[in-house]
């Protein structure tokens, strides 16, 4: 869906996200695939008859005239990271539906996933069925890496368990190939709560080493669900020098400072005020250069009819600048 086609839509539908997104896919939409079901069935991993890719990017025309020759815009990588809260069973078929649709009209080259179940990662790739999928395990919640077939290229993949967690994280990694760009892409859920500080920052330690172990050819780039307050990553020594946090580096956006945030998400329910950068994302450029971070903006802010969010996490959404 291009840019024009995208505002007439969400013009025609008061600029209102969900609405507009179920005008664009109604007519596809079969209702043995909806993801407004019946509850057991999405928990039970029930086979729908009919497979949708809600994901399908539209080429950029780069010549006019009949029968021109398109191509994808390889200036732009564009990259997802979001904890989809797959734990919380409330809401569940519709939260599941809001995320295909924010994937269908952010489309995504890279998307990394945390507090996935296995029921939610069945349901993610019966829709996205133009992104390989990668987990990291098939425990009872666990990360996923998906890929563009159209334009990322899988070599080589691998989980590094963390030794002493307490909650089944580890780190996701997976080498890729982008319009001849080497990257080297990671995800993980770091160990929750206040309590586990300590195991968290011994396991962002492990995360900063396995991105400098990276050759220098290639670009790297973390996300995820960090748990990270900002003393902690000071306990450590801070970032080393050729790694940054993206946020920081693009001068800390106010808009995208929270991605779990009490005051303005109410799927928690929570009688308290809490709003705090959880979400992360880390990154080493290659020694050529040639990826740059662009820009940062949330994902997921717009309510659903149930009267409440995809998750209580927002997703991080970045463009990325390819130097061609």
């Amino acid at each position: 869906m291009n840019q024009a086609v995208t505002r007439c839509i969400l013009e025609d539908n008061q600029w209102l996200l969900e609405r507009a997104l179920n005008s664009y896919f109604e007519a596809a939409l079969q209702p043995s695939c909806s993801v407004v079901e019946a509850t057991p069935r999405l928990l039970n991993g029930a086979d729908f008859q009919m497979c949708i890719d809600l994901t399908d990017s539209s080429p950029v025309q780069t010549s006019k005239g009949k029968g021109a020759k398109v191509q994808l815009d390889e200036s732009v990588i564009s990259l997802l990271t979001w904890n989809i809260d797959g734990l919380d069973e409330t809401n569940l078929q519709e939260r599941a539906r809001g995320v295909c649709s924010c994937l269908a009209l952010y489309s995504p080259d890279i998307v990394f996933l945390q507090e996935v179940t296995m029921p939610y990662y069945n349901y993610i790739k019966k829709r996205a069925v133009s992104y390989i999928l990668i987990p990291a395990n098939s425990d009872d919640y666990f990360t996923v890496i998906m890929l563009q077939k159209s334009r990322v290229k899988l070599l080589t993949q691998e989980v590094i368990d963390f030794p002493t967690t307490s909650m089944m994280r580890n780190l996701l990694i997976v080498q890729v190939n982008i319009a001849g760009n080497e990257l080297y892409l990671m995800t993980s859920h770091l160990e929750s709560t206040k309590d586990f500080s300590k195991e968290r920052v011994g396991q962002l330690g492990t995360v900063l080493k396995k991105m400098k172990e990276v050759p220098d050819c290639a670009t790297v780039i973390f996300g995820g669900d960090t748990n990270l307050r900002d003393h902690e990553v000071k306990r450590l020594g801070g970032l080393p020098a050729d790694i940054s946090d993206i946020w920081e580096f693009l001068n800390k956006p106010e808009h995208c400072r929270y991605t779990w945030d009490t005051t303005t998400n109410n799927n928690l329910k929570a009688s308290y005020s809490c709003r705090l950068r959880f979400d992360r994302v880390f990154f080493r450029a290659s020694r050529e250069g040639q990826i740059v971070p662009k820009e940062m903006s949330l994902v997921g802010q717009e309510k659903l009819e149930c009267g409440r969010f995809c998750s209580d996490h927002w997703g991080l959404f970045c463009d990325f600048d390819v130097i061609l």
